[in-house]
């Protein structure tokens, strides 16, 4: 898990942006290794000769841009530190010579280097501040500490590094050595690192950069010079490297067994083309279908307390993201803003859960069955709608269980809700709870569109003389592989963050919506109506991404003005977007009478599926949220204790 901090300014920090930490226990050999740090480290920086080139042919137009290139290097130069070393300066004299876990550097000297370093330099004092004079100054004198002294080719850095044992065996092959070293060498802390501020978001995250590079080098740059080990005096210093943590010696360890015999090879499936079903499946009309007829008797959301701006996106911009701005990010989504919590996934879901029973005018015991749509619990056992059902006081239910159907999660939602309620006669509530802000880590098109939120809703059976409020439901799932493997969590290839692979999720977003409206296009409308689609006063679709879902609606011809978005200010909350997005139509006055709705959800596993509602506003019960300050309406979710366990196992 890698949640987000608030410092000491009161921003957002990701520190996985900064800290990147690789889960060197999902490779199985070195092969895999070296194309996780091809794609975080290698696509996007420059070598220094790339960035020679680009200052003797001017392309340098700013000052961060080449600011940004040094740093990227710096970053591909420490690949191998960052992901599976620390470097200790140690007196050759005390380095032990036979531990196979301690590790010498060996490079390669950087050729014609003084020259492209002091081209950088003259380059850099040539171009005018970017925005801020001082602040790119403080960047530069950090970065050109490691950069100006920089003696190696950074391309020809191995990722194993040879024992002090095997350097010996070589004695002719180069390693970093310093003449002195002070162990009080001056370091960022943790803190100074993440409370780095900068009014301008790029320059921030490019502070944040430079000081963790520094950390990375805390020793007198002008003095590291590369020589033979056989020419190493016993008072001199060499850097030897140490494995970061037991997984990277684990790692280590594991790939010289495999070069010691052939690792089993990993056959991959076979790619199988999708059969369209034998007959289409229809919507369900709830009306003719179910003979208890479902009524919303209540409807609550919840956005997360903390708001993360395209601003504080920019500014923890990671060294694997292509140069973006907070503008381009909302030209590309439609998103502004999105929100995260603090909380626990189950905390938010149980605070709009007995917003919603109590705005029912239910007590818990009338509640027949729980289902909870998500896709991001961490919660396994017990379920989170089981746990709902415990805090809420319920002593027992018909069915308390979890439904992982991600951006799709409420019209299935739905749909389950609808046939319990055929089984049990008595309320249902439903909860549609996400919190992606602990999953994303460094993967930037996550970072732009996830978000933190929840909504619930109750189902009760219509009482003599109603109608209910449910018309039509439709699910879907499955299509071509690609499709259904296009959003991704945990990803072993991408460190266990989510990740999407957006063309593929356009495809399935483009083919079922398509495919939906020719479902409504069919259905004879009510009263006259010439089809369902034409009677539909609002569609309140998956705030996936407002400027794709906009694109599709428009080559299905559906009019814009008919569709209601909040994703601007809320970002991508998956099963609680379609829910959350009509709490926030009735605040905003979109929905202000009973209207019938039309709500598309489409996402991850390449699940779909549609609802068509009629909503009083009347039922919608309004919460605090980000805009009056964190929620308090029910306690913290607490640990295990050391008391509980005693209880349990005693």
């Amino acid at each position: 898990m890698r949640p987000f901090e608030i410092n000491s300014h009161g921003r957002i920090v990701f520190p996985s942006s900064y800290f990147p930490d690789l889960d060197l226990s999902d490779f199985r050999t070195l092969e895999q290794f070296e194309a996780a740090v091809r794609r975080d480290f290698d696509e996007k920086s420059p070598t220094g000769s790339d960035i020679a080139e680009r200052v003797e042919a001017g392309k340098y137009g700013t000052r961060f841009e080449l600011l940004r290139d040094v740093a990227l290097n710096l970053f591909w130069g420490n690949r191998y530190v960052l992901t599976m070393y620390e470097r200790r300066p140690t007196r050759w004299r005390d380095v032990p010579r036979h531990s196979s876990d301690v590790f010498l550097g060996v490079a390669k000297p950087w050729v014609d280097g003084a020259r492209k370093i002091a081209a950088v330099a003259e380059t850099y004092r040539a171009l005018q501040p970017t925005w801020d004079g001082p602040g790119e100054d403080a960047i530069f004198e950090l970065l050109f500490n490691i950069f100006g002294h920089k003696p190696y080719h950074a391309s020809g850095l191995p990722a194993l590094k040879p024992t002090v044992a095997e350097m010996l065996a070589t004695p002719d092959e180069l390693t970093f050595v310093l003449p002195a070293h002070d162990p009080d060498y001056p370091r960022f802390t943790p803190d100074e690192i993440l409370d780095h501020y900068n009014e301008v978001p790029e320059l921030e995250s490019l502070g944040r950069w430079a000081r963790v590079l520094h950390n990375l080098h805390p020793w007198d740059q002008a003095t590291t010079r590369l020589a033979p080990l056989s020419s190493v005096g016993e008072d001199d210093f060499v850097l030897l490297y140490v494995p970061r943590s037991e997984a990277v010696t684990q790692f280590i360890h594991r790939v010289a067994e495999s070069a010691a015999r052939p690792t089993p090879t990993r056959t991959a499936s076979a790619a199988v083309e999708a059969q369209a079903p034998v007959r289409p499946f229809p919507a369900l009309d709830v009306p003719r279908t179910f003979r208890v007829q479902p009524k919303i008797a209540a409807l609550t959301a919840l956005r997360g307390e903390h708001v993360c701006t395209n601003d504080d996106v920019i500014r923890n911009s990671a060294i694997n993201w292509s140069p973006m701005s907070a503008a381009e990010i909302s030209a590309k989504t439609g998103i502004d803003s999105r929100c995260y919590t603090a909380k626990p996934l189950e905390q938010i879901a149980l605070e709009v859960a007995r917003a919603a029973v109590a705005g029912a005018g239910l007590e818990p015991g009338e509640i027949g069955a729980v289902l909870v749509c998500t896709c991001t619990s961490d919660r396994l056992i017990p379920s989170v709608a089981s746990y709902i059902s415990g805090q809420l006081g319920i002593h027992r239910t018909y069915m308390s269980g979890d439904l992982v159907a991600a951006c799709a999660g409420f019209p299935y939602g739905l749909a389950e809700s609808v046939r319990l309620l055929q089984e049990v006669q008595r309320p249902v509530l439903l909860v549609c709870a996400e919190k992606f802000s602990n999953k994303i880590g460094s993967v930037r098109t996550s970072r732009m569109l996830f978000a933190d939120g929840a909504a619930a809703l109750v189902l009760r059976p219509v009482e003599e003389g109603e109608s209910g409020d449910i018309e039509f439901l439709q699910t879907y799932a499955s299509g071509p592989v690609s499709e259904v493997n296009s959003i991704l969590w945990p990803n072993p290839e991408f460190d266990g963050n989510i990740t999407v692979y957006g063309p593929e999720v356009k495809s399935l977003a483009k083919r079922y919506l398509a495919q939906m409206i020719e479902e409504m296009k069919a259905i004879p409308g009510p009263g006259g109506v010439r089809s369902l689609l034409d009677a539909v006063d609002v569609m309140v679709p998956h705030q996936a991404n407002k400027v794709m879902v906009s694109d599709i609606a428009r080559s299905v011809d559906f009019p814009l003005e008919r569709v209601y978005f909040n994703i601007e200010r809320t970002g991508n909350a998956s099963a609680a977007s379609i829910p959350l997005a009509i709490h926030d139509a009735v605040l905003d006055g979109v929905i202000d009478r009973p209207m019938r709705l039309f709500a598309p959800g489409f996402g991850a596993g390449a699940v779909a599926g549609y609802a068509v509602l009629n909503l009083d506003p009347s039922v919608v019960v309004r919460m605090p949220d980000t805009a009056d300050g964190p929620t308090e309406t029910s306690a913290p979710v607490r640990g295990t204790s050391v008391e509980d366990v005693t209880q349990a196992f005693s």
